[in-house]
Order: structure tokens, then C-alpha cells, then sequence
């Protein structure tokens, strides 16, 4: 795992760069709030997902069998130490990863709450990292 210097603002590019993909190649209908291209709406949940993951791996420093955690090992490590930020995670999961970075929901409303949950998290956990010294 790399460790980061200031993982709050590399989680937060990651979060600006869905967003750019969302607003510059998901052509969205305002009328009905609807995207129109999947392709787009699952790589902005995929990066999500992934700026989400920067954040937490950052706080909870991970050690694992495998090469990379999965999400019961993320589970286990937050429920820990915090109740509300389990109950972000799993639904960010949900929404982000699934909805979005599998199936490539296309509604704006959904798009919009993976996003949400995203910064929410990235807050939360923000408060949360203690800098490790090199």
C-alpha cells in the first residue's frame, strides 16, 4: 500500500474527476435527469468507489492475506471504530460501486448520491487519519 502524505485531497481528485466525467460525456437529459451514456456513469462510480477506498485504506492501514482487502475487511476494520461510517460505506458500496460502477444506473439523482456519500466519507475519515511518520 502507498502511503499517502494528504489522502483527503487525493480522495477529493478523485471525486472532481467523476464529476468531470459525469458532466462532460454523460450527456445528460435535463429535462428528465436522466444520463445517456453508461459507459460514463459506470467509470464515474468506478472512480468514486476508487477515491473512496484511497481514503479509507489510508485510515485504517489494512493488513491483509491477499494482495488487495476486500470489503469484509474493510467492514471489519471500520465497525471498530465507527457505527456511522459503516452505514456510509455500505451504502456508498451500494450506490457507487454497484448501481453505478456495475449496472451504470443512469438517473442523475442516483449519480448525485454516490457523490454525496463519497465526501461524507472522505470527511468522516478525514477526521479520522493520523499522518504515519516516514
Amino acid at each position: 500500500m502507498e502511503v499517502l502524505e494528504n489522502p483527503v485531497n487525493e480522495a477529493r481528485r478523485y471525486v472532481d474527476n467523476a464529476k468531470t466525467l459525469l458532466k462532460e460525456h454523460g450527456q445528460l437529459d435535463e429535462e428528465v435527469r436522466i444520463y445517456g451514456d453508461r459507459k460514463y456513469v459506470r467509470m464515474a462510480g468506478n472512480t468514486l468507489w476508487n477515491g473512496v477506498l484511497v481514503m479509507l485504506e489510508s485510515v485504517f492501514q489494512l493488513k491483509t492475506k491477499t494482495k488487495h482487502p476486500d470489503v469484509v475487511d474493510y467492514k471489519d476494520a471500520i465497525v471498530k471504530r465507527d457505527g456511522k461510517l459503516l452505514k456510509l460505506f455500505l451504502s456508498g458500496y451500494e450506490i457507487m460501486h454497484i448501481n453505478m460502477g456495475y449496472d451504470g444506473c443512469l438517473s442523475k439523482a442516483g449519480c448525485d448520491e454516490g457523490i454525496r456519500i463519497a465526501n461524507e466519507i472522505i470527511d468522516r475519515c478525514g477526521k479520522m487519519f493520523v499522518p504515519i511518520d516516514c
